[in-house]
């Protein structure tokens, strides 16, 4: 029976250990994270990246997962070609309303309330070591959302991470990277 006990508790240790690993997508994130860290801090040296929007979806999970984010959920990607994003994200519009109440407009809120899964589109536009962003569409369900609104939720969500980002203005890349852009299902970036 002591035997079991051990068994069972080594199972179990190395179990706990699996979950704590990231998935191997992520794993890539964070060497990469790891390599422009060492590139910024050391001699510098030039580092280049692709990830399928596969991968950025796995890591979003992991990230999320490990570093929850007040007032989103959820985040899937599809990239296409000429910096355009499609984003399926779930939102708590209950939490956008009790940081900036009135962000909702009257006539959306029967619908925007709790949280919602949104289809947002994006066109990136990233150069110079900054990125800004253009809301192109947003559907919830198949009611329209504004695309100012939109950006105005992004910006309150934004504004209340860890990092306080202000997306009214383009927004340093982190680690050094001085470009990003898209292919058909691909991200690309360097430093």
């Amino acid at each position: 029976m002591k035997r079991l006990t051990i068994v069972i508790l080594i199972c179990a240790a190395g179990i706990a250990a699996a979950e704590n690993q990231p998935p191997p997508e992520a794993a890539k994130f964070l060497a990469l994270f790891d390599q422009l860290r060492a590139a910024q801090s050391g001699s510098p040296r030039h580092v280049e990246f692709q990830f399928t929007d596969k991968e950025v979806d796995e890591y979003m999970r992991y990230s999320l997962k490990t570093t929850p984010r007040p007032g989103l959920e959820s985040l899937t990607i599809k990239v296409f070609p000429g910096n355009y994003i499609s984003t399926f994200t779930v939102i708590d519009f209950d939490a956008v309303e009790h940081w900036h109440p009135g962000t909702v407009p009257a006539v959306l809120r029967p619908v925007l309330n709790g949280k919602k899964s949104i289809l947002v589109d994006y066109r990136i536009q990233a150069h110079d070591s900054k990125i800004g962003f253009t809301v192109e569409k947003a559907y919830y369900q198949n009611v329209h959302i504004p695309a100012f609104l939109v950006s105005k939720v992004i910006g309150i969500v934004a504004a209340r991470q860890p990092e306080k980002y202000d997306t009214s203005a383009p927004m340093p890349i982190p680690f050094g990277l001085k470009a990003l852009w898209t292919s058909d299902h691909v991200m690309h970036g360097m430093n």
